[in-house]
């Protein structure tokens, strides 16, 4: 028996539910709500660490650099989720921040079994992304152990890549080769060594906030709203015309106008809306606030 994953609190005995399958439907649903509601508080733990890799990840993509996601099974998922929703959340080109899953695509849907113990995949995939020093890789691991993950971030941090860690127990193997560990620990799950279940939650929770506050940072909201979603379908294109509204007072029709003379481009609508500037001139604006809206139209403000 490996006394390391025997030691890890992921694979502990949760004696609260032992007895789940003795329960109703109703009390098995109680038992893991309670359980989940613990999920919260061990993620607030962490925040003082969190904080420090959104800075990091923040000063990565400010500065050119990509952002890499890697993990296994439903680690591995999770990253490439989050990634995933970057480019129509935050309208950021898809090549900056990546989600990359042991097994490769397939495992998304189907488990690859044994892709997690390679460590020559790990180094492979690093290499293969082509990571450098301007980059940052984020390894997600729920024992802390795989060492497909492990390896990965041993030679991202070889070549000078930032490194973080989002891990479910505490002195873990992942712990030593990262910069920043992230490790909020949910306690035993509902069923043993089931990780997808609250240590999975935790990992989306934390992820969230990585992707979340790193976009905010970067400009890509105006208060909170989303305003460099792409508006590639019929929803999106509804919820850009509402996010124009809200942040400009305009009615429907003068928003849906202003955002096709701004080629679909929700912050260059608002920017127009704000200053009575061109297209050209409002992009012009941006660009010399860095993609800011609300730097922008200050600065258009003391001009004028």
């Amino acid at each position: 028996m490996d006394e390391y994953l025997a030691g890890l609190t992921t694979e502990e005995i949760n004696e609260q539910t032992r007895m789940i399958d003795d329960c109703t439907t109703e009390e098995m649903l109680r038992l893991m709500n309670e359980q989940d509601a613990k999920v919260p508080a061990a993620v607030a733990a962490e925040i003082p660490q969190i904080a420090k890799a959104v800075d990091v990840l923040y000063h990565v993509l400010k500065n050119g650099g990509r952002m890499f996601y890697i993990g296994a099974g439903t680690s591995g998922r999770l990253g490439v989720l989050d990634a995933s929703e970057c480019p129509p959340t935050f309208g950021i080109d898809p090549s900056k921040v990546q989600g990359h899953i042991a097994g490769g695509d397939g495992a998304l849907r189907l488990a690859v079994e044994g892709s997690e113990d390679s460590a020559e995949e790990g180094v492979a995939l690093i290499e293969q992304c082509g990571v450098t020093d301007k980059d940052a890789v984020i390894g997600i691991t729920a024992s802390g152990s795989a060492t497909f993950v492990i390896a990965g971030l041993q030679k991202a941090r070889e070549l000078g890549a930032a490194t973080i860690g989002v891990v479910n127990n505490k002195a873990s193997k992942l712990e030593k080769v990262c910069d920043i560990c992230i490790a909020p620990v949910v306690g035993p799950e509902v069923i043993t060594g089931s990780t997808r279940l609250k240590a999975g939650t935790a990992q989306k929770l934390v992820l969230n906030m990585l992707s979340t506050c790193t976009m905010v940072k970067l400009g890509k909201t105006y208060d909170n709203l989303m305003v460099d979603l792409k508006a590639s379908n019929i929803k999106l294109r509804d919820r850009s015309v509402r996010i124009i509204k809200s942040a400009t007072g305009v009615d429907e029709e003068k928003a849906a106008v202003y955002l096709e003379s701004a080629s679909m481009n929700c912050k260059l609508a608002i920017m127009m809306i704000e200053t009575g500037l061109t297209a050209e001139a409002a992009e012009e604006a941006l660009n010399r606030a860095e993609g800011r809206l609300k730097k922008a139209i200050r600065n258009f403000n003391q001009v004028v």
